[in-house]
């Protein structure tokens, strides 16, 4: 059976005010429900250890580069990462549950990121750039939480970055199959309409996914 890997970017990682996390909920519910034999795994970036590309990591990196030994902290920092690459490319279904952070995705998400961009592994270099080595059919969902609205073709809209970037690094990746869910306006709309709106998409999310296979 296809994994699916929910990826929790929500600092506060079980809060239940959270309308991204509301959604996200939902969404898992009625995927089990229509896939009960679909394993599913869950990685929550707040509360579990993402290494950042720190000094570290580099210094660790140069030496694997050069064949020197690594130290004790090198060597578990680099096997942490190593895990968290694996378990994402085990999966064919991602799920990213995550609130907008100053139009951005949030820090830890961008870390989680840099742990599973590995040349080699994910991508790789050719004399015509970067290539993606996820070609096989995968899926992304993004369940997004805001409090303004970002998609009245304005100023909002051309800069909210979280969007680009996903979509990007993904495709990037070869994972082209990419959706987005906004449960948006929090702020300016009513709460309740919002996220009944967003469930409702969650629950044709869920359906499209369960029933896809990838190749």
């Amino acid at each position: 059976m296809e994994k699916l890997l929910v990826i929790n970017a929500h600092a506060t990682v079980d809060s239940a005010a959270s309308v991204s996390l509301q959604v996200g909920h939902h969404f898992i519910e009625n995927y089990r429900k229509l896939n009960p034999n679909a394993p599913i795994e869950q990685i929550d970036l707040y509360s579990e250890e993402i290494p950042e590309l720190d000094s570290t990591v580099l210094g660790a990196w140069g030496k694997l580069a050069s064949g020197e030994e690594l130290t004790d902290e090198e060597k578990r920092v680099t096997g942490r990462m190593n895990e968290i690459l694996q378990q994402f490319k085990s999966a064919r279904k991602y799920v990213i549950i995550m609130p907008l952070h100053n139009f951005n995705i949030p820090s830890r998400l961008k870390d989680y990121m840099d742990n599973v961009m590995i040349a080699r592994e994910t991508f790789k270099y050719t004399e015509n750039g970067g290539v993606g080595l996820l070609t096989d059919g995968r899926s992304l969902l993004v369940i997004q939480g805001s409090g303004g609205i970002y998609t009245n073709n304005d100023w909002y809209t051309d800069n909210e970055f979280s969007h680009k970037y996903l979509k990007s690094m993904f495709n990037f990746l070869g994972i082209e199959d990419y959706r987005i869910i906004r449960a948006q306006g929090t702020n300016v709309l009513d709460k309740a309409e919002v996220l009944d709106k967003a469930k409702k998409e969650a629950e044709e999310a869920a359906a499209r996914l369960a029933s896809k296979v990838t190749v």
